[in-house]
């Protein structure tokens, strides 16, 4: 897309929907879940500030980097994912909710973490599943032009192994993924309630075919061996064109129940 604000602005209108809440509280509860555990002093979240995907992370310096036209409800790094005011390998984690299905160009953006990742650095990519539910509506919707899209029509999937072979081409090595969301495409919520049972049995029955999936992904590089804390040169953000806040004052996270 030559212009992702449409898609941006889409994406957060439907998130205010039903399914939309329903969909942001199984990747908070995710995001929560896998970014307690990483370590370092630089994170990092592109995108999506509907999500707080940093809110369980303990790194000192958090920030969250948005398209200069989307006005944030948090301070943010004002840039765009594939053109980062960040030093090379000045980072340790990176999350990307829904990130490259926006972007003007995934692969480039996919590039841009890489660089910015300090080695072992974790990159977390979430995005909607085309093998779902979910992904078959939204295509009949496009087939049928006249019929209303399930899910905003700006932006496109990207499929969960096709997601891993970009990985693997940049040196990135899968640590894990999941699948989740599995009721079906339903704009009300008590039609939602209804088939609550199917994300009990979802990860049992058929758990490739969740709405949305989540990767884990560590940047290794060749020949490079840590040992302990390596000591590693901090160096500040790269000056650019843009408003750089730390929102290290959030409140304290909940821990998983």
């Amino acid at each position: 897309m030559s212009d992702t604000q449409p898609g941006i602005e889409a994406l957060g209108a439907w998130l205010e929907t039903p399914p939309g809440q329903y969909l942001l509280a199984w990747e908070q509860a995710q995001l929560d879940r896998v970014v307690s555990d990483v370590f370092g002093f630089h994170a990092l979240q592109i995108g999506l500030p509907e999500l707080d995907g940093l809110r369980a992370n303990r790194m000192p310096h958090r920030w969250v980097a948005l398209d200069a036209g989307h006005a944030p409800r948090t301070a943010a790094v004002f840039a765009h994912g594939d053109a980062l005011p960040f030093a090379e390998r000045s980072l340790d984690l990176v999350v990307l909710p829904h990130t490259l299905e926006l972007a003007r160009d995934p692969h480039r953006t996919l590039a841009e973490v890489e660089r910015v990742l300090m080695p072992e650095g974790r990159v977390v990519i979430l995005g909607f599943n085309a093998a779902s539910l979910w992904g078959l509506r939204q295509r009949l919707g496009r087939l049928r032009r006249k019929a209303p899209s399930f899910l905003p029509r700006p932006g496109e999937f990207i499929g969960y192994w096709r997601l891993r072979d970009w990985l693997r081409l940049l040196s990135f090595e899968v640590e894990g993924g999941r699948f989740g969301a599995y009721r079906p495409a339903l704009g009300a919520q008590r039609w939602l309630d209804r088939f609550a049972w199917m994300d009990r049995v979802g990860d049992r029955w058929w758990p490739v075919f969740g709405a949305v999936y989540m990767v884990v992904a560590v940047k290794r590089v060749r020949g490079m061996r840590l040992v302990g804390l390596a000591k590693r040169e901090r160096t500040k953000a790269v000056a650019a064109p843009a408003v750089v806040t730390n929102i290290q004052s959030r409140r304290q996270p909940k821990k998983d129940s």
